[in-house]
């Protein structure tokens, strides 16, 4: 049994939060370049150091890792293959965790070196720009520590209703009517009154593939047919919502989609699944496939939503974060990120105004004895 241990640094890297492991770096290398040599120049490391570390870990883990054959390009075995695939799942999935760990540490660093930041916490479904956001929001002239803890759609919002965060972020459908499935999973957790909503993007999900599309998959419909092996989002999140949502339009049976019951806990998993052949395809968005490489095939496209109490508002973390959002920095970045362009960032919008299929009637007045 091979021990897991864990470190962590201090510093100005803007790259996204992950557990480092330099053997399945140097695999990957090996995989990509197809040399020893190619390896080390792609890490920035000597020959003599790739060929080393290759060998010690072969003996300490008790398996050959490289294919090494004269005149043959260098190659990982199966055990390798599987070893640097499982690695990358395992990170895909506990991406949520990973994230919320170097949150919860951030946060603390945060207020340490300058306890006048402001902290906001935020309960959010996985999504790409958030984490631009949380990047750029870390920048000295907004004084922002964006506290993101990425969870499903509909438990961020319940996790904003039971006071454990000050935002919670959501997407939903563009055109959704009132008999619809995103009205009815969300409007029992929204109050008019209550809450208030800040427009922060649109964004596209569609078919995460591998890349050429091998199976022709171009609608659900292609899905069903073809019997492709799907990887589908946990019960709580935006996108198994939207996907059922889609399914119902399609007027296709969720017993219908072969693995409908395999499961992932972000778009980085699904993604993953599918580089890794584990799935053939998912539902997902466009950044996060073009990310790994992969092909994307669009199917419909989302308001993404931040909500919080209307109370909130008036707080400084809640006011800095919205000058943010209506900056002409974020709005550019924003429309530069893959299948997202800016949609009323940082506006304070109305329930009715921004959820076409939200209405309400107020209570009439009781009539007179």
């Amino acid at each position: 049994m091979h021990r897991i241990n864990f470190h962590y640094t201090l510093g100005d890297d803007a790259s996204p939060a992950r557990v480092h492991n330099p053997l399945i770096d140097l695999l990957q290398a090996v995989a990509e370049s197809g040399s020893i040599s190619g390896a080390a120049k792609r890490l920035g490391l000597s020959y003599r150091h790739v060929w080393g570390e290759l060998r010690r870990w072969e003996e300490s883990l008790g398996h050959s890792m490289i294919v090494w054959e004269k005149g043959q390009p260098a190659r990982l075995t199966e055990f390798g293959t599987k070893l640097m695939w499982a690695e990358r799942q395992a990170q895909a999935r506990l991406l949520p965790q990973i994230e919320a760990l170097r949150a919860d540490l951030e946060r603390v660093y945060a207020v340490a070196f300058d306890d006048s930041a402001h902290v906001l916490t935020m309960y959010a479904s996985h999504d790409e720009a958030l984490a631009a956001l949380q990047e750029q929001a870390r920048q000295p002239a907004h004084r922002l520590h964006l506290d993101i803890r990425f969870s499903g759609s509909v438990d961020a919002i319940r996790a904003l209703n039971e006071g454990r965060c000050l935002m919670a972020g959501f997407h939903t459908l563009e055109g959704a009517d009132t008999d619809s499935l995103t009205r009815r999973t969300y409007k029992p957790l929204l109050r008019p009154g209550l809450h208030k909503i800040i427009g922060f993007a649109r964004r596209t999900q569609g078919l995460i593939v591998a890349r050429g599309n091998p199976l022709n998959l171009h609608s659900l419909a292609d899905v069903r047919q073809s019997r492709a092996r799907f990887a589908n989002r946990a019960l709580g999140t935006g996108t198994r919502v939207l996907l059922d949502e889609l399914l119902v339009q399609a007027g296709i049976p969720v017993q219908d989609i072969n693995g409908y019951d395999h499961t992932e806990h972000s778009h980085a998993a699904v993604a993953q699944a599918v580089a890794s052949g584990q799935a053939d395809v998912g539902l997902g968005i466009k950044a996060t496939a073009r990310g790994r490489g992969l092909d994307f095939v669009p199917l419909a496209n989302e308001r993404y939503h931040l909500a919080c109490l209307k109370s909130a508002l008036d707080t400084p973390a809640v006011a800095a974060l919205l000058d943010l959002l209506k900056g002409n920095a974020w709005q550019a970045g924003l429309g530069r990120l893959a299948g997202y362009q800016p949609a009323q960032s940082g506006e304070v919008l109305s329930m009715r105004q921004v959820l076409p299929w939200w209405s309400y009637r107020s209570p009439r007045p009781s009539a007179p004895d």
